[in-house]
């Protein structure tokens, strides 16, 4: 496929006619022709395609497509169909009433083309260069983020099932690539074993005979991984992905007797010396295979919710008086925590040139050094609740709290509540995090006979831990202004951002994957923002006020 670049298009005249006819009252798709033009140009997409070739579908168009199509959750086959059939798409596309549109295999190359080149961001990063030249977005103003659960396109497998699905994956890529070595090394129980996917089969009851099923399982694996190790194969078929899998999955649940430090004594005769079960090691943050046909899905547990998959983080503008559009989706793995998408989102934000002044974020997202590095690498007002202090000082009504020591950073001297300086400061720094902190102490002299010792510690004399100035400063000056009204009303507008997140999860199928793998679970993020992107401007164009929050017919008489 090559691609011939053409000039901007006007909507035919009786698609035009046709469509002023029919939607006297307004449509989002003729508004935002009207007051964006086309978005995007095919000049966008230029260095996707080849410069010989067969000319290509215009990729302006299935850039549009694409935003339509996940706007109003369409299959390929549905939205190819729309281009043909829906008078309000035509007139959007500046499309002929006459025009048969497309195959819908042209939708899935062209996101594979916006995979291999890296360019996904593209769908986003246009419509909001088009929303910004007509006046609807601006960089330096108040953004807010929050993250939603994604579910992986996977079933959810226990261990069991997870051991018995990778060996039959690894035995069907197997299968393809050197079908007449698998035949000659397959024994006939295996296909009764492995044939059929591990839902579609009774398993033996919970107990030995489910243990020794298992372990026969693991025989299975390690029979197949030291014949591909003993014979000369093909290095494609050595290296199918389906095997890698199958061995980071075997090193982590299954071992022979003596190369391992499980107790699991349930076990079974191999060649290679007894198999058996390693002990479970949970299901906590890690490098773990939750499933064959999904290799980066991850298992994660948060606020009583347990789910397998991804996260997406999603930044919207809520400056007063324009319309609140989604500037950035990030997506990563499930087990990837917020506080370390902070600083990457503000890098993404700023290469976009929509870095704000006021960045509203829950506690998950905020931290001192955070804090810090937002104010001085981009002039970025990080503003969140800061973990609160665990001490029991600060449980306690009348404890003295670390708030309520004199700090004199510069003779490194900190001075208690009742007159006594510390006679201790060091700096440490962990080797697991790299954290400089400072560790400050007090005389026992001072503290054995004070009168105040029982509101302030418990032990023979108090030490405190301090973070550096910066940081210190900057959490002590987050806490205060959360405590003024002004800061929570500040503060609470973050709370609109749980709107945006119901609005992507039930009217554009966020929180549910069509595809596997993370850079297409990225490019449905990215093309989902742009599509309630789309969906907020012609609400925008059409005047359309937000709908106000719902209240229940019960609730309401209460008020």
């Amino acid at each position: 496929m090559s691609l011939r670049l053409q000039p901007f298009l006007l909507v035919p005249d009786d698609t035009a006619r046709i469509a002023q006819a029919a939607f006297r009252r307004g449509n989002p798709y003729v508004l935002l022709r009207g007051r964006l033009g086309t978005v995007f140009a095919d000049a966008d997409f230029a260095d996707l395609y080849p410069k010989l070739g067969q000319p290509a579908y215009a990729p302006w168009r299935l850039a549009l497509v694409t935003l339509m199509q996940f706007r109003e959750g369409l299959s390929d086959r549905q939205a190819a169909e729309a281009v043909r059939s829906r008078i309000d798409w035509k007139y959007l596309l500046a499309l002929d009433l006459a025009d048969a549109g497309f195959d819908f295999s042209v939708l899935c190359e062209f996101r594979a083309r916006l995979l291999q080149q890296g360019a996904t961001e593209r769908l986003l990063a246009r419509l909001l260069d088009a929303a910004r030249a007509g006046g609807r977005l601006k960089a330096r103003g108040r953004q807010r983020t929050d993250s939603t659960h994604v579910l992986a396109a996977v079933r959810d497998l226990n261990r069991l099932e997870l051991l018995a699905e990778t060996l039959r994956a690894a035995l069907n890529a197997i299968a393809v690539a050197a079908p007449d070595w698998l035949r000659a090394l397959a024994p006939p129980e295996w296909h009764a074993r492995h044939d059929r996917r591990i839902e579609d089969m009774r398993l033996p009851d919970s107990g030995p005979k489910r243990d020794a099923y298992a372990v026969q399982v693991g025989a299975d694996g390690f029979r197949l991984l030291d014949a591909l190790a003993g014979v000369e194969l093909p290095a494609d078929v050595r290296a199918l992905p389906a095997i890698a899998v199958l061995r980071r999955v075997w090193a982590r649940h299954v071992e022979r007797a003596g190369t391992g430090s499980g107790d699991n004594t349930t076990g079974g005769d191999h060649a290679g010396g007894r198999v058996q079960l390693r002990p479970a090691q949970g299901r906590g943050p890690g490098d773990r295979v939750e499933s064959p046909y999904d290799t980066e899905a991850r298992f994660r547990a948060k606020a009583g919710t347990n789910w397998t998959g991804s996260m997406v983080h999603l930044t919207e503008t809520c400056d007063e008086g324009r319309s609140h559009l989604v500037v950035h989706a990030d997506t990563t793995p499930a087990n990837v925590h917020e506080a370390m998408r902070t600083e990457p989102i503000h890098d993404a934000l700023a290469a976009k040139g929509l870095a704000p002044s006021e960045h509203l974020a829950d506690a998950g997202y905020i931290s001192a050094s955070l804090i810090v590095t937002a104010r001085e690498r981009h002039r970025i007002d990080l503003i969140g609740p800061a973990r609160p202090d665990q001490s029991w000082q600060n449980q306690e009504k009348d404890a003295f709290r670390a708030t309520d020591f004199a700090i004199d950073w510069d003779r490194q001297v900190v001075r208690c509540p009742e007159g006594c300086d510390s006679v201790s400061w060091g700096e440490y720094k962990a080797k697991a995090s790299d954290r400089l902190t400072i560790k400050v102490g007090f005389s026992t002299a001072d503290c054995r006979p004070c009168p105040s010792r029982s509101r302030c510690t418990r032990t023979a004399n108090r030490r405190l831990g301090l973070l550096p100035r910066p940081e210190h400063e900057a959490i002590a000056a987050a806490r205060a202004r959360l405590e003024t009204k002004a800061g929570r009303q500040l503060y609470g507008q973050r709370q609109g951002t749980e709107g945006t997140i119901s609005q992507g999860v039930r009217a554009f199928g966020l929180r549910r994957v069509r595809y596997c793998g993370l850079a297409k679970v990225r490019l449905q993020s990215v093309a989902t923002a742009a599509a309630i992107n789309l969906d907020r401007l012609g609400a925008w164009f059409a005047q359309r006020p937000l709908a106000p929050t719902r209240t229940s017919r019960f609730a309401a008489i209460a008020t």
